[in-house]
Order: C-alpha cells, then sequence, then structure tokens
C-alpha cells in the first residue's frame, strides 16, 4: 500500500478511536456515588434485621455508623448460588444475597483500597482484604432457599443459635496462597450483624511485627498467618475481634514466656484446656507453629509494660 494510503488510515482510526472515547461514559462522580450511599442508609435502627455499616463511609466523616434495612439490600442487584462447598451446611442450599465488592463500590470512601470487616454478634470478625475479595467474591447471604433469617437452619456448631440476620458465604472457593501449612480459608461468618469499610493498610499495620527481628522471614510468615487467622477473634486494642478476651498482647507475653505450650495450644487447644473454646489447627505443622511464636513473641515486651 502507498504510504500516503496508510497515513490516511491511521488518521482514519485516529479519529474514530476519539469520537469512540469522547462518547463513552465518563466515570462516576464521587458526590453521585454519595448521594447513592446516602440515600438508603439511615441514622438510627429500626429492626433487628438493619445491617450496621461503618468505618469509612462515602460522604460521611470517618468511624460513620450507619444502617441498612433489609428491604433496601433485597433492592440492590442480587446473586444467587448453590452453596456447594460451605462448611456451615449439611446439605448444598440455593443462596442468595449481595457481592461484598458490590457493597464496597456502593458505600466506601476507597472501595479499591478497603478492608472489608464482617462483624458477628458474638464480636468474632471476618477479615476480608481486597486480594481476597478479587480472588473468591464472598456474598453477604439475604436467603437461604428463599427464605429470610427467622427460617434459617440453626448453627453448624450444635448451641441452637440463630445464623442470622446475615451471613458471608461463596459461590465457589479456590485456596489463592499458602504459607507454611497453613492455607488460604474461607471466612464464612454466620451471626453476622455489622460491615465496616476500613483501611487495610491501617487494620493490618496495628498487628505488624516489632523490634529488631519483625523483618525475619519466619516472623513474617508468622504475621501472614496471623492476619487472616488469629485476628478473627484477638484485637490489640480497636481491631480485631474480642471474642476470645485475651488480647494481642497477653498472646506475646504467653508465646515468650512458654511457647512450647503456646505452640501446643494453637495446633489442639481441648488437649490443653478441656474448655477451650477456640478451634484447634491440627494440620499446622511444627514450622508453622514455631513461625506463630516468633510473631507474637515480638509483641512480649509491650505485654509486659
Amino acid at each position: 500500500m502507498p504510504r500516503r494510503f496508510r497515513a490516511l488510515g491511521a488518521a482514519r482510526w485516529c479519529l474514530i478511536l476519539a469520537a469512540g472515547l469522547s462518547s463513552a461514559a465518563p466515570p462516576e462522580p464521587q458526590t453521585t456515588r454519595s448521594s447513592q450511599a446516602s440515600s438508603i442508609l439511615r441514622e438510627k435502627r429500626h429492626s433487628p434485621l438493619d445491617l450496621e455499616v461503618a468505618g469509612d463511609l462515602a460522604g460521611l466523616p470517618l468511624r460513620s455508623v450507619r444502617y441498612l434495612r433489609r428491604e433496601d439490600l433485597l433492592e440492590l442487584p442480587q446473586t444467587n448460588f448453590v452453596a456447594a462447598g460451605d462448611a456451615n451446611f449439611k446439605s448444598a442450599p440455593r443462596l442468595g444475597g449481595i457481592t461484598l465488592e458490590a457493597l464496597a463500590t456502593r458505600f466506601s470512601q476507597n472501595p479499591q483500597a478497603d478492608l472489608i470487616v464482617a462483624v458477628s454478634s458474638d464480636k468474632y470478625c471476618a477479615n476480608y482484604p481486597r486480594s481476597y475479595v478479587t480472588a473468591h467474591h464472598p456474598v453477604l447471604v439475604l436467603t437461604i432457599d428463599g427464605k429470610p433469617p427467622d427460617d434459617w437452619p440453626k448453627d453448624p456448631v450444635g448451641l441452637g443459635l440463630p445464623m442470622g440476620p446475615y451471613l458471608v458465604s461463596h459461590a465457589r472457593f479456590i485456596p489463592s496462597f499458602q504459607v507454611l501449612s497453613h492455607t488460604d480459608e474461607p471466612q464464612i461468618p454466620w451471626g453476622v450483624v455489622r460491615l465496616e469499610f476500613r483501611s487495610e493498610q491501617k487494620v493490618f499495620g496495628a498487628i505488624a511485627p516489632r523490634g529488631p527481628h519483625a523483618r525475619d522471614a519466619e516472623v513474617q510468615d508468622g504475621y501472614r498467618i496471623a492476619q487472616q487467622n488469629c485476628l478473627r477473634c484477638h484485637n490489640i486494642g480497636a481491631e480485631g475481634g474480642t471474642k476470645a478476651g485475651r488480647t494481642w498482647l497477653v498472646l506475646g507475653t504467653w508465646a515468650n514466656a512458654a511457647p512450647d505450650r503456646f505452640a501446643a495450644y494453637v495446633r489442639d487447644p481441648k488437649a490443653q484446656n478441656p474448655r477451650a473454646q477456640m478451634p484447634g489447627n491440627l494440620k499446622y505443622d511444627q514450622a508453622t507453629r514455631r513461625a506463630l511464636v516468633a510473631y507474637f513473641r515480638t509483641f512480649a515486651a509491650e505485654g509486659q509494660e
């Protein structure tokens, strides 16, 4: 082809591309997204089925608390799937709900960088960093086999507790990482009453290892495991769950004073204390338990202050 026709063709394609770009829908303004979010967020709870939302909410001051009615949640785009691999169910019920990613897009100040925390009524916290949300697409469940929470099955641990008002599940879960013998685990809390949209850097930064050994490979392995496992029930200040009643600094002191017993308790709590409620980690090998001991020992000095 003569050069002038190649040049003409390139110019023509540039015009077509420019026209396409100019006609594309512009990004949704922050003010529009904020107004959409605030239109259904309530300042007061009106029902036990209201979902509490908090943290970094779009268009609101940091750490604000608002409420979403179940009726409003049901009006948002829904996803439905069969929960074939959810350990909370003996059968494979059909679940309906909203992805956490969709909720973050609508209600979070920074949905691309947030950590989503699902808080249960017993103060258990499931943490969903952006990497987890992207890999597994967790869903806030609103219906089980088309039924509301009053008609849901009872808890899977046999205490006869309700699984509502909300729970989290997945259409499919394939582990996305492994650290030593800890494999990426599905975060499937039930009895969820609150969602928090938080800064992942701030939350995980609160439990970052301390002191001169903070960058050791073994300590960093323990840190990565603790983010997904230990933070669900143990807290450091305002961060983490409080179900266990033992803080991060207490764990640090214990790991430092009695490392062997700490490691044994992590693997099989009931063998150390028959009244223990913590689930065991029987798959954790010696190297994994040693990494957790090394990590928690970096908090020992603070725990003794």
